[in-house]
């Protein structure tokens, strides 16, 4: 772990530690293919071997069941793996491209080159995942890393720590634990890493990135913000209530891209609140604070802001709660106005405020209220409303007919827009976040032309006809 003891000779550790990272890295050792395939082995063997030990932490943390973990954070990691081992020698070969008139006989190619150092930043309600895959990518980058996990979950900071410890030198790799307010900027304050990967709040989002801007520092970040529902009246209501429910109550809510609010049609929100009780007791039974298959929250200074929207409209679903077990069942929220905290800030738990429209211009009245939302869902069985939808909303990702659901698929970008973050990753798209796209030209000499050197006079006509 990094600390801030400074020694005798006035430089600090954290400098010594990092100035070792940076020497290791130029060193070239990182950007090979053999080197960077054998990290990734090397990555997915320890997990395998500590697979139960990184369950039990995150049911420590959050209460997931080995399911919920694997299908939410382990598996999604192993696919990460999965893919990189597969693809890495395509991905890291230069790409020919085409070269236009005025450069020929002139080849194009592009290089991905690894950025270097970066940091890498985790939240806490998807601990393990949201750590590792950005760290495999940074690793199929050729990149060295320092990876901050939270330390809100720390059962699985702990795991974390044992397993980059146990597999990678410090030089290459760096675990750091500690509370993030004081320990970022204090990495930042005398090193300028090559990339920041932070994914977490908005708020928190807006200080990475001004830390990051007087050294020019290029940023993903991953945020979040009011992700809306939409269910038309020509959606199937069954299926909506158990997608929406899945998507809005997994991890207990505590998902950067649950539904934060939906907005349905007058006409079948009746039906659709009966179908979403009856799934949640489906999902969760009767009670669910005994069920294997729902979380709990993080620690008690979330449940108590949580709690404190309990009062801002008319609960019509759950609403029940214990303190001493970080429990709040899942809730539905009817009769919300506008200008409560709930319908203004990231809900991040278990709560679904309801509000209705007669037409899309109501709706989109709501979302614009947010705007670039993380994700947005759309319920509808007519593709020309779900192509409106689509067209009318700024977002950062979503489904038709589902939720959260588009995080798994690795052949899609993930990632915010505006208000939500920038960047996006995943799958390809990790690999290139943690590399440059460095292209060069290359002229062959038997081929010389006059026209392309002074003097210039006479020539504006041949000008015009090769660069156009």
């Amino acid at each position: 772990m990094l600390t801030t003891t400074q020694p005798a000779t006035g430089v600090s550790s954290i400098d010594k530690e990092l100035a070792a990272i940076r020497s290791y890295y130029n060193k070239g050792i990182t950007k090979t293919y053999a080197f960077r395939r054998q990290q990734l082995l090397l990555l997915k063997k320890a997990l395998l071997k500590y697979e139960q030990e990184i369950n039990e932490a995150l049911y420590s943390d959050l209460k997931k069941s080995p399911e919920e973990s694997y299908a939410s954070e382990f598996g999604l990691v192993l696919a990460e793996i999965n893919l990189s081992i597969k693809h890495l020698r395509k991905w890291m070969q230069p790409k020919r491209v085409s070269t236009n008139l005025v450069n020929l006989p002139s080849s194009s190619l592009i290089y991905r080159d690894p950025l270097g150092v970066a940091l890498i930043i985790a939240p806490w309600n998807y601990p393990f995942q949201l750590l590792m895959i950005p760290l495999v990518g940074a690793i199929a980058g050729g990149n060295c890393a320092v990876l901050k996990p939270s330390e809100l979950s720390s059962a699985t900071s702990h795991i974390t720590a044992k397993i980059i410890e146990e597999i990678f030198s410090p030089e290459y790799i760096k675990i750091v634990q500690g509370d993030g307010a004081s320990v970022i900027p204090n990495l930042m304050r005398s090193f300028r890493f090559d990339h920041i990967f932070y994914t977490g709040s908005i708020p928190v989002g807006k200080i990475i990135y001004q830390m990051a801007a007087p050294e020019l520092i290029p940023v993903t970040l991953e945020l979040g913000g009011k992700s809306p529902v939409i269910v038309e009246a020509d959606a199937n209501i069954e299926v909506a209530a158990r997608r929406i429910a899945i998507g809005k109550f997994l991890n207990a809510g505590q998902t950067c891209i649950a539904p934060d609010y939906l907005l349905i049609h007058s006409s079948v929100k009746a039906k659709f609140i009966d179908a979403i009780k009856k799934t949640i007791e489906e999902f969760y039974s009767e009670d669910p604070s005994d069920s294997s298959s729902y979380g709990k929250i993080i620690n008690e200074r979330r449940f108590d802001a949580l709690i404190n929207y309990l009062s801002q409209g008319k609960i019509i679903a759950g609403g029940n709660h214990d303190k001493s077990k970080l429990y709040i069942s899942p809730t539905i929220i009817d009769h919300v106005a506008m200008d409560v905290p709930l319908m203004k800030e990231e809900i991040f738990g278990p709560i679904l405020p309801i509000h209705e429209f007669t037409d899309m211009r109501q709706a989109l009245n709501i979302i614009q209220q947010n705007p670039n939302p993380l994700s947005l869902y759309i319920f509808t069985s007519n593709t020309k409303k779900e192509k409106e939808w689509v067209n009318a909303v700024s977002f950062g990702s979503g489904c038709v007919n589902n939720t959260a659901w588009q995080f798994a698929n690795h052949h899609l970008p993930f990632g915010g827009v505006g208000y939500s973050g920038m960047g996006a990753y995943h799958g390809k798209y990790t690999f290139d976040v943690f590399t440059h796209a460095k292209p060069v030209m290359k002229t062959p000499n038997w081929f010389d032309p006059n026209i392309k050197y002074p003097p210039f006079k006479g020539k504006l006509k041949w000008f015009k006809m090769f660069i156009k």
